[in-house]
């Protein structure tokens, strides 16, 4: 058994690196265990203008730009047919002040920040599985891992999951919940020999909106996108065909991206991801952290994930930084953590909901009431302006009020999303 660790955390995506790097800035000795080895596929590659601020902060931007990842300004929401598309631009936000943001593919930008922790100051063993972790509230916590050999322990004040969607601690505990009424299937891959427009908007996301499912459209670089197409579970479970097969065919329902991958090429395997949508019913404990996808994970519409990740990743870091530092095992500081991230996962999945709403949809495609600014209300939360106070909040609301409307009396037009 080594020296005793101020902090212990299970996986070096995202949320691990990230809460490396604020406990290393509060001066805190860090231990991650990660049971990969780095780099390594990972989904999840549209990040939020609101990342740039954790980026400054973390001195994580100057090697993020020197990367040469594709800049993003902003989204597209487009009909099948392409007749018909809304354009979300980050900069021209009333309630934003981030206007761009990054596409990055997963492998090399985990890399990235796993690397940059290190730099930092956190101790990184890759290729170690946690296998076992006991927690006394008045002693500490207690990690078994393994590196392919005999099982090591390892000892710390306090333990952070973010072990990703493994959700290891949440899983052990019993505390997973999934989303009932929200179970979907993603199948997904890596695509070249795609056109790409030039300019700003060659870098956008685009979403392709079909009646029962939607595209993803990222492009990574001018050489690969990263395409996926989220149906729902039970759709995806009653037909016979492969995923592939299921792919293909709503690709044949969407003219518009079928034209854009007339001479396309899959670069890897099609992977699928199901039941996706969940949270835990706790995100603290006695010496217990959970952060990103081990406290919840939500539908990739909104490409929420990686900033909710690093959200929580910080926030949580300074609570148990400031828990060490008062010799107690939990603190109001990380209930309002939990309180907190909560608040932010109930913002983004009420608009995730509303998403496969076809009046909400009809409405954000024709836009109305600019003056009032409800289109912007819509941006910053898409942007990742979580805290826009009640300039954004009662537009939202009112926005809402004219979905449900929408659904009864038609504001604006039908759309056929065939």
């Amino acid at each position: 058994m080594s020296e005793k660790y101020d902090a212990i955390i299970i996986g070096g995506g995202p949320a691990g690196s990230t809460a490396a790097v604020y406990l290393a800035r509060a001066g805190k000795r860090t231990l991650i265990l990660e049971r990969e080895r780095f780099p390594r596929f990972h989904i999840g590659e549209s990040l939020l203008p609101y990342n740039m601020p954790l980026f400054r902060e973390m001195g994580f931007l100057p090697a993020l730009r020197e990367g040469g990842f594709m800049e993003k300004y902003g989204a597209q929401f487009v009909l099948p047919d392409g007749s018909l598309k809304t354009h979300i631009q980050f900069g021209m936000g009333k309630f934003t002040t981030e206007p761009m943001a990054y596409q990055v593919e997963r492998s090399r930008f985990d890399e990235m920040l796993l690397r940059h922790a290190e730099s930092r100051g956190a101790e990184v063993r890759e290729g170690w599985a946690v296998k076992d972790y006991t927690i006394d509230p008045a002693g500490g916590v207690t990690v078994t891992a393994q590196n392919g050999g005999a099982p090591e322990r390892f000892e710390a004040d306090f333990l952070i999951d973010a072990s990703g969607t493994a959700n290891f601690t949440g899983n052990r505990e019993g505390l997973k919940e999934i989303y009932e009424s929200h179970r979907k299937v993603a199948i997904f891959g890596h695509y070249t020999g795609i056109a790409l427009p030039e300019g700003k908007c060659g870098g956008d996301i685009l979403i392709f909106r079909l009646k029962d499912a939607w595209f993803w459209f990222i492009p990574l670089s001018r050489e690969k996108v990263s395409l996926g197409l989220v149906v729902d579970r039970a759709a995806f479970k009653e037909s016979e065909r492969s995923p592939e097969e299921i792919f293909d065919a709503a690709v044949e329902r969407c003219p518009d991206l079928k034209a854009r991958l007339a001479n396309a090429e899959r670069t890897g395997p099609m992977r699928t991801l199901v039941d996706f949508s969940y949270h835990n019913r706790r995100f603290t404990g006695d010496r217990l952290v959970r952060i990103g996808d081990a406290a919840a994970f939500l539908d990739p519409i909104f490409s929420s994930g990686v900033y909710l990740a690093m959200l929580s990743a910080k926030t949580a870091a300074l609570a148990v930084a400031d828990a060490i530092d008062r010799g107690v095992p939990n603190t109001s500081r990380m209930r309002r953590y939990e309180k907190r991230m909560r608040r932010y996962l109930k913002a983004y999945f009420e608009m995730i909901v509303k998403f496969y709403d076809q009046p909400f949809i009809e409405l954000l495609f024709q836009p109305r009431n600019t003056k009032m600014h409800l289109p912007d209300a819509i941006v910053a939360i898409l942007a990742g302006q979580l805290e826009g106070g009640w300039a954004v909040t009662w537009r939202l609301r009112f926005f809402f009020l004219l979905v449900k409307i929408q659904r009864r009396f038609p504001l604006v037009d039908r759309l056929s999303l065939e």
